[in-house]
C-alpha cells in the first residue's frame, strides 16, 4: 500500500509516504519556502516525496489528510455560538476563510495536487481521519512495541485537546479525550504569550527560560497557588478545567484577558523587545512544572487504563523534552517512545500510517530496531555535483576530501581549537530538531561557546541553552540518563562528578550573572538547573556524524559536542547546499562542512552586506 500523507493550512505544514507501512520520506513544507511555521499546502514537500520514492499519484493506493476539517468547522462554530455575543471580530474574520478554503478541502487537496503532476482524481481514494488519531499513529505504529498506551497532547485537533489510547498489533483503540476549550497545550501556549513569545513557536523558549526561576522563592509558591486557584483545576486523572474568564483564544484574537492577568501576576503581557525579569523566570518555572504534574498525571492514568509497559507520545506538548525527561525518570512506564516530529508536520506521517493499518488493515511487524524513523533521517539529500555547483554559482573556495576519515579528523581538529562549523550531511531530519545532518557543531567543553553561539552564530536571546550530541555508548559518562535520546527529545541531569560547586548565592544573582557561572566540564551544554537536552548518536543511523564525533573523543578524551539547528533566528533550518552557504555568509560560523566539502570563512570572497536576513525572515 502506497500511501500520502498530508497535514496543511494550521502550521508546520509537511508530506510523508509510506509503502506497506515503511516510511520513505518525509518533510516540512517551510524547509524548502524558507518561511517558518509554513501553513500553505505542502506542494514541495509532495514533490520531494513522489520524486525521492518514484511513485506517481496515479499509483498511490490513498492520500490521507491529517484531520477532519468539517468536524474542525463544527467545534468552531459552537464555540462562537457558545461565547456570542463575544467573539464578533474573530469570527467575521475567520469564517470567510472557512468557507473559502476549508469546507471544500478536497477541492483544494485536488487543484494542489494537479500543481505537482496530472493525475486521474475520479480514481484517487481520499481519508481523513481525526487529529489526534493522527498523533497517535505517528507514535505507536513506528516505535517498535508490539503493544504500548498512547499519550497525546497539543492545543486542539477537531475537538480533542488530549487522548489516551491503547495500541496493539495493527489496532488503536481510542479510550479518554479531552475536548476543547480545556487544552494543557494552550495553556501553556497563554503563558507563552504572556511572557513575550510568539504562540506555536516560543514554547520552547518557555521551557528554556524556566530553568533561571528561582526553584526556593516565594514567588514561585505563589505563582502555582494562582494558577491552580484562579486557571486551571486540575483533576486526579490529569484532566484540566480552564476557567474561560481569564483566556481569549475560544472566540479572541488573542490567548489571554491581559488586564486580568496583570492583577493576578502582578505585571503586565511582556513585551518581546522587553528585558526578562526574575519574575518572568519565576513564572515561566511555575507554568512548567504544572504542566510536568498534569503529564504525569495523565501518564499515571493510561498506565491504569491499558496496563502496558510500553509508552508512545505525540503531539507539540510531547516536546517538552523536560517533562518527557522527568516522566521517564519516575518509572511509571520501562519504555518510552517519543515521535520526533511530534507536532502538526507529524501528523501527516501519522495520517498515512493510520489509513495503512486501520482503513486498509495492513499487518503491522515490528522490526527488532530501535524504531521506524531511520533516526529522522527522511528528507532530501544532495550530490557532489550539486554541491560544486553552488560553490560555483558564489565563486566560493572549498577543499574536498576524498577520504571522509580525513575530513573527520580535519573538523574534530577545528573544533577543538574553538572554531564553529556548519555541519551538512545526508538526507535533512523531519522534525524540529536538527540531529547531525543540518546542524552547528562546536566544543561543548569551550567556556565561551555558548556565548558565541547564541550572539554571533544564531543571533537570538543569550540565555538559550544548547544540546549535546553523544556517542550512544558514552551517554551514561555524561548524564544521569538510562535511556538512548536519539531525537533529542529527553533532558537529563548532568552526571554528578562533572559538576562543578556553585556559589553559595547563585540563585540571588542576577539572571545574566547566573549565566555565565561555570557548572561543569561541560559548559556550553550544561543549563542553569545542571541538565541537558540529550541527542545520543548511533552509528546505524548516521554513520558520519558519529564518526566525526568519534574522532573528536580519538583527540580530547570526549565523546561529546555541541549540536544547534543550521539556521538563524527566525529561519527555517537549512534545506540545501545553496541554504547552508548562504546561513554561513551571512554568521560569523568560522567553517562550513557540505557532504566531502570543506568551507574555510577566510577564504570566501566578500558577502554582500545588503543580502540581510533580518529583512528575509520574521523574527520569532
Amino acid at each position: 500500500m502506497k500511501i500520502l500523507g498530508i497535514s496543511a493550512f494550521y502550521h508546520d505544514s509537511a508530506a510523508a509516504i509510506t509503502d506497506n507501512g515503511k516510511v520513505l520520506a518525509a518533510a516540512q513544507e517551510e524547509r524548502f519556502t524558507r518561511k517558518k511555521h509554513d501553513p500553505g499546502f505542502p506542494t514541495n514537500a509532495v514533490k520531494y516525496c513522489l520524486d525521492f520514492t518514484g511513485f506517481t499519484i496515479d499509483e498511490l493506493d490513498a492520500i490521507v489528510f491529517y484531520d477532519k476539517p468539517l468536524l474542525k468547522f463544527e467545534r468552531l462554530l459552537e464555540t462562537y455560538y457558545g461565547f456570542s455575543p463575544k467573539g464578533l471580530q474573530s469570527f467575521i474574520m475567520s469564517i470567510p476563510v472557512w468557507l473559502r478554503e476549508k469546507m471544500f478541502l478536497k477541492r483544494v487537496i485536488h487543484e494542489e495536487l494537479h500543481n505537482v503532476m496530472e493525475y486521474d482524481k475520479k480514481k484517487m481514494k481520499l481519508l481523513f481521519p481525526e487529529h489526534h488519531l493522527s498523533h497517535a499513529a505517528s507514535a505507536y505504529y513506528p516505535s517498535n512495541f508490539e503493544e504500548a498506551a498512547i499519550l497525546t497532547l497539543d492545543g486542539v485537533g477537531e475537538w480533542a485537546t488530549a487522548s489516551i489510547c491503547y495500541g496493539k498489533g495493527k489496532d488503536i483503540e481510542i479510550m479518554k479525550e479531552l475536548h476543547f476549550p480545556h487544552s494543557l497545550g494552550l495553556l501553556y501556549s497563554a503563558f507563552t504569550y504572556f511572557l513575550g513569545f510568539r504562540v506555536n513557536s516560543g514554547e520552547y523558549k518557555l521551557m528554556g527560560l524556566a530553568p533561571y526561576g528561582n526553584p526556593k522563592s516565594e514567588n514561585l509558591k505563589r505563582f502555582k497557588e494562582i494558577i491552580k486557584r484562579d486557571l486551571v483545576d486540575i483533576k486526579e486523572d490529569g484532566s484540566i478545567w480552564l476557567n474561560q474568564e481569564y483566556f481569549n483564544y475560544a472566540a479572541g484574537l488573542r490567548m489571554v484577558k491581559d488586564d486580568k492577568w496583570e492583577k493576578l501576576f502582578g505585571f503586565p503581557t511582556r513585551t518581546p523587545d522587553q528585558k526578562l525579569e526574575q519574575h518572568h523566570c519565576d513564572l515561566g518555572l511555575a507554568i512548567q512544572q504544572i504542566t510536568e504534574d498534569v503529564v504525569f498525571l495523565m501518564a499515571e492514568e493510561a498506565k491504569r487504563l491499558t496496563g502496558s509497559d510500553n509508552l508512545c507520545m505525540a503531539g507539540g506538548v510531547a516536546l517538552n523534552c523536560v517533562a518527557n525527561g522527568k516522566l521517564l525518570e519516575r518509572g511509571t512506564f520501562k519504555n518510552v517512545f517519543i515521535q520526533p516530529a511530534a507536532g502538526d508536520a507529524g501528523g501527516a506521517l501519522g495520517a498515512a500510517l493510520a489509513a495503512n493499518y486501520l482503513y486498509f488493515k495492513q499487518d503491522r511487524h515490528t522490526n527488532g530496531q530501535m524504531d521506524d524513523m531511520d533516526g529522522s533521517y527522511l528528507g532530501p539529500e544532495f550530490s557532489n555535483m550539486e554541491v560544486e555547483h553552488t560553490a560555483k554559482r558564489y565563486k566560493a573556495k572549498y577543499t574536498k576530501f576524498e577520504n571522509f576519515d580525513k575530513l573527520a579528523e580535519k573538523v574534530a581538529q577545528l573544533i577543538d581549537e574553538g572554531n564553529v562549523i556548519g555541519w551538512v550531511q545526508g538526507r535533512m531530519e523531519f522534525g524540529p530538531r536538527a540531529l547531525g545532518a543540518r546542524s552547528i557543531i562546536g566544543d561543548a567543553r569551550n567556556k565561551e561557546m555558548q556565548k558565541k553561539l547564541n550572539l554571533k552564530i544564531k543571533y537570538r536571546e543569550s540565555f538559550r541553552p544548547f544540546a549535546p550530541s553523544v556517542l550512544a555508548e558514552d551517554s551514561k559518562q555524561y548524564f544521569n540518563l538510562d535511556a538512548v535520546s536519539p531525537y533529542m527529545l529527553l533532558v537529563a541531569p548532568i552526571a554528578d562528578e562533572r559538576k562543578a560547586e556553585l556559589p553559595a548565592n547563585y540563585h540571588e544573582l542576577p539572571l545574566m550573572e547566573r549565566l555565565y557561572i561555570n557548572r561543569s566540564d561541560l559548559p556550553a551544554i550544561t543549563h542553569i538547573d545542571f541538565s541537558a537536552r540529550v541527542q545520543s548518536v548511533h552509528k546505524e543511523t548516521n554513520p558520519r556524524y558519529y564518526k566525526l564525533i568519534e574522532k573528536f573523543k580519538e583527540r580530547t578524551g570526549y565523546g561529546v559536542i555541541v549540536n544547534t539547528s543550521f539556521n538563524v533566528r527566525g529561519e527555517p533550518i537549512v534545506c540545501t547546499p545553496d541554504d547552508s552557504y548562504r546561513c554561513f555568509m551571512r554568521t560569523e560560523m568560522d567553517y562550513l562542512v557540505v557532504g566531502d566539502y570543506l568551507f574555510e570563512k577566510t577564504e570566501q570572497p566578500a558577502w554582500d552586506k545588503k543580502d540581510n536576513w533580518q529583512e528575509e525572515f520574521t523574527l520569532d
